[in-house]
Parts: C-alpha cells; structure tokens; sequence
C-alpha cells in the first residue's frame, strides 16, 4: 500500500508539475496571444493615426481653400462694386458734357436770335429811312418848281404846298438824326 500511495503520489506530483508546466505555458500562451492582439492592433492603429493625420492635413487645405476664396469672393464683390461706380460716373460726366454743350448752343442761339431781332429793327428803319430820303428829294423838287413858278395864279396853292413839304423835309430831318 505503501507503494501505490507513493506511485500515486509520484504520479500526482508528476501531474501536478505537468499542470503546473502546463499552467504556465497557457499563461506564456495568454501573454503571446496578448501580444499578438496588441501587435494586430497597432498597424490598423497607426493606418488610422496616418489617415487622422492626412484627414487633418486636407482640412487644413480646405480650410485655407475656402479663406482664400472666401477673399476672392469679397474682392470680386468690391471689383464689381467698382465697376458699377465707374459705369455710374462715366454716365455722368457725358451728361454732364452734353448738358454744357447744350447750354452754350442754348447761349449761342439767344445771341443769335438777339442779332436777328436788331438786324431787323436796323433793316426796318433804313427801309422807312429810305422812303423818307425819297419823299424828301421829291418834296425838294417840288419846292424848286415851286420858287421857279411866274404865275400869280397858282402863288398861293404853291406857298401852302411848299410849306406843307418843308414841315415833311423838318420830319425827315428829325428822324434821320435818330
């Protein structure tokens, strides 16, 4: 009995060093099996670490896109701000320009028409001018024929006529010096 009880023993204590390797090597198994896991687990987190890092670099760019069309926008909006003002003020200084031309016709034609009317008045006046000179040249005339006359008879239808033309003589006389 003794020899089996020790057989036995022999045999647990054989079977507890086995288990005992055994737990140890499944515990060395665990660690390898951890680690490998760890170790799977880092590439896929360093491709997302590169893909965060690339994400994050487009972004910035995006970023810095979107500012610097953000800038082109606002100068393309002032450019176009200008332009309108510049098409608004080119309209006016040719309104302007034709409103000066039109003012000086407008002056250029009142002295015109100003000349016209003396023009006229002087032409009206050498017209009467003219029929007075005649009448006085015919009442000179008759006036002459008037001093040469020898008859009695018509003396005194003479001496009114002739004081009759020389009052129209006085009248011609009078508006010439007008």
């Amino acid at each position: 009995m003794n020899l089996v009880v020790l057989v036995q023993c022999s045999t647990l204590q054989y079977t507890t060093t086995h288990c005992s390797t055994l737990e140890d090597n499944a515990i060395h198994c665990n660690t390898l099996q951890h680690s490998a896991t760890h170790c799977n687990t880092l590439p896929d987190t360093a491709a997302h670490c590169s893909t965060l890092h690339q994400t994050t670099a487009q972004c910035h760019t995006l970023q810095h896109t979107a500012t610097h069309c953000n800038t082109l926008q606002h100068n393309a909006t002032q450019c176009i701000t200008l332009q309108h003002t510049a098409i608004h003020w080119n309209t006016l200084q040719d309104n302007t320009t034709h409103c000066s031309t039109l003012q000086h016709t407008a002056t250029h034609c009142r002295t015109i028409q100003h000349s016209s009317t003396h023009c006229n008045t002087l032409q009206h006046t050498a017209t009467h001018c003219n029929t007075l000179q005649r009448t006085a040249a015919h009442c000179n005339a008759l006036q002459h024929t008037v001093i040469h006359a020898n008859t009695q008879q018509h003396n005194n239808t003479i001496t009114h006529t002739a004081t009759h033309f020389n009052t129209i003589q006085y009248t011609v006389i009078q508006f010439s010096t007008l």
